[in-house]
């Protein structure tokens, strides 16, 4: 297998060359980064490349310097040369001649930093995503110092020299080009830009729902084993002979499902009659997520059955049926009729039930719930499972459910995915990373982790793993990577539980190991139903908090407090943080968030008193402490912060297994 990926790499530069020599003309031809408006990172020596004609002397002469600097392409075309850029300052002109010039007008000299991740990353000010106060944010977002490239989605098996950028490369910030620019990425320049003046370039390559692995390179994956099959399947990809299209392949997939569930026979749901025998189901309480304690990263299909009695006073009405929100998907039935059926997991469930299908006295409501990765359920608020009348009367369906597992995915071979889709290792990295490495940058900013959370564990290795690969990539050992802790999200619990969210958040915790990176914490800026929350100004100013401390050197607080040590004395656990500038405080009365566990793995809530620096916490329910989670929950309920009004990372003391372990 070594031998097919060199000589595949062999050829794909090959390919590369043929092109690029196709391509030159006696003119000049500049990758897309290189535009009117752009931004050079200040006091470094940046590169400049493009092709041209084999045999050519390529010139460059800046406005800033006046020098020129000189080199010649390479058979190919290629060249690239190295200019000294000065403090921040502009505008300038930057001149490339081969014999025939291009100007690149209004150019400035400051911060390039790259921003990248998933959809929270690329949720714009307005349009599907709408922050906060968007229409507020868009007027008054003039400024011309700010500048904006905006990275068009794309993938490749191989690596890609060159990008697709939307506009036709740089933009000034301004309210005619900011809207449907990555509003994080927006909210952190405009932060660094009121303190320091500086201008800042934004590189926005982002894309939503995607896994980190997509935006790794092939050579790093394949040192971790977990990535090397898929990615040799990227670089060399398997023959298909089934002559099969891509939705073909989806239908059958979802034929044979239908076939391994237990609930059907064949096409025919059969777990749907009054005289079923319920005494292999068992109960879950609803509003719930299952994967937290009751099925545990389990993904496949769920049957969920409610016996309800519809009083006399119904009789001859229509009624409507709340079923809130559910992941993924879900196919309703009363007394073995089908209602409806609904996919997507961040929409809420309204069905009209015609009084036709209700009968008064004793009914059956059966819901098939298809869960296909991560987290699934039942998730929306209280008291909104519920059967209502115009006229305002209320059945609720909140509480016990009998549930029965109809198939659990690992039983069926992988679902099809694209060939040319986003989410397989390597592909953007090619596409969307790669183009850039050349260009210098001051370090990137990350929101991701959503798509990885139910491999939690695997994100342990992934991630730092990816940092280092951008960093040996762009040849910059320990630039500034600075990221997004995962935002609360999904129905709160009343208990501790465990979670492939917070486990994933513990991940990118640990990964602050690595040096130069930093974490903005916003486990209290989420939405209990939306992943995409509105607030995404206080994620980029968190961020840029991080930044104006460890790259721009201002004396400020820019972290929450973050854990240091537990000390255990018989009942009581005392914890001591670094960053508690201000004080430890608990935001709203006390200190929420805290559970204990003896040596029985079993976590209860416990109470805590601040002492300066320490917290001290105990409970009733656990005599013998031996480890301390904070905030561990998809959404937790939690209010630690310090005087400086940020809030403490999610953390854990013990090493006990993940859920997530093992999975792939």
């Amino acid at each position: 297998m070594k031998i097919t990926y060199i000589k595949v790499l062999r050829s794909c530069f090959l390919i590369s060359a043929i092109l690029l020599t196709i391509s030159a003309q006696a003119k000049v031809i500049l990758p897309s980064v290189f535009s009117d408006n752009m931004v050079l990172q200040q006091k470094t020596n940046a590169a400049i490349w493009g092709i041209s004609e084999p045999g050519k002397t390529i010139e460059i002469s800046t406005t800033w310097d006046h020098q020129i600097y000189k080199g010649n392409t390479d058979e190919n075309g290629n060249w690239k040369l190295v200019v000294l850029t000065p403090e921040y300052g502009g505008p300038y002109i930057i001149t490339i001649s081969d014999g025939e010039r291009i100007n690149l007008k209004n150019v400035m000299i400051g911060e390039v930093w790259v921003c990248s991740g998933q959809s929270n990353m690329e949720m714009p000010l307005a349009g599907w995503g709408e922050v906060k106060d968007y229409q507020k944010e868009i007027s008054t977002a003039q400024f011309p110092n700010i500048r904006l490239l905006q990275v068009e989605k794309n993938t490749s098996n191989v690596k890609l020299n060159d990008a697709k950028v939307a506009n036709g490369g740089w933009q000034s910030c301004s309210p005619e080009t900011v809207a449907e620019f990555s509003s994080v990425a927006y909210f952190f320049a405009r932060e660094i830009y009121k303190k320091k003046g500086i201008p800042i370039g934004l590189i926005h390559t982002s894309w939503g729902g995607t896994i980190a692995e997509a935006w790794t390179s092939a050579d790093k994956l394949m040192e971790i084993p977990d990535f090397t099959k898929a990615t040799l399947e990227v670089i060399n990809p398997p023959k298909d002979n089934s002559g099969l299209s891509l939705k073909q392949k989806i239908e059958l997939w979802n034929r044979r499902l239908l076939e391994k569930d237990a609930g059907y026979n064949f096409t025919n749901p059969i777990w749907l009659g009054p005289s079923l025998d319920m005494s292999t189901w068992k109960t879950m309480a609803l509003p719930n997520i299952w994967d937290e304690a009751i099925l545990p990263n389990m993904d496949g299909v769920v049957w969920f059955r409610k016996k309800i009695i519809i009083p006399q006073s119904w009789a001859g009405k229509d009624v409507k049926l709340n079923l809130g929100t559910i992941d993924d998907e879900d196919i309703v039935f009363l007394n073995g009729e089908k209602i409806g059926e609904t996919k997507g997991h961040d929409i809420s469930r309204v069905y009209t039930i015609p009084a036709s299908a209700i009968k008064i006295g004793e009914n059956a409501l059966v819901v098939r719930v298809f869960d296909g990765g991560g987290d699934g359920g039942l998730y929306g608020d209280s008291n909104i499972l519920s059967l209502t009348t115009e006229t305002g009367e209320k059945i609720s369906l909140d509480g016990d459910w009998h549930y029965k597992v109809g198939l659990d995915l690992k039983d069926m071979e992988p679902m099809p995915v694209s060939a040319d889709g986003p989410n397989r290792p390597t592909v953007l990295f090619n596409a969307m990373i790669n183009p850039f490495i050349q260009f210098t940058i001051r370090g990137a900013i990350w929101y991701q982790g959503e798509s990885n959370a139910d491999r939690a564990y695997q994100y342990r290795t992934l991630f730092p793993a990816m940092i280092n690969d951008w960093r040996k990539n762009w040849n910059k050992a320990d630039f500034p990577f600075y990221f997004v802790q995962l935002a609360n999200y999904m129905k709160p619990n009343n208990e501790p539980q465990s979670s492939a969210w917070a486990e994933l958040r513990d991940a990118q915790l640990q990964t602050l190991s690595l040096p130069n990176t930093g974490m903005a914490v916003s486990i209290d800026i989420g939405d209990v139903k939306d992943i995409h929350p509105k607030n995404k100004q206080d994620v980029g100013y968190r961020l840029a908090l991080i930044a104006l401390a460890k790259t721009y050197g201002e004396k400020i607080p820019y972290s929450g407090p973050v854990l240091l040590t537990q000390k255990i004395n018989r009942k009581k656990v005392t914890l001591t943080f670094s960053h508690t500038d201000g004080g430890l405080k608990s935001q709203d009365g006390d200190l929420k968030g805290f559970a204990l566990a003896g040596e029985d793995k079993k976590f209860y809530w416990a109470t805590g008193i601040i002492k300066g620096d320490k917290i001290i916490l105990k409970s009733k329910n656990v005599p013998n402490p031996v480890a301390v989670r904070y905030a561990w929950a998809d959404n937790p309920v939690c209010n630690l912060y310090n005087g400086a009004g940020l809030p403490a990372s999610p953390f854990r003391t013990d090493n006990w297994e993940f859920i997530t372990f093992g999975s792939k």
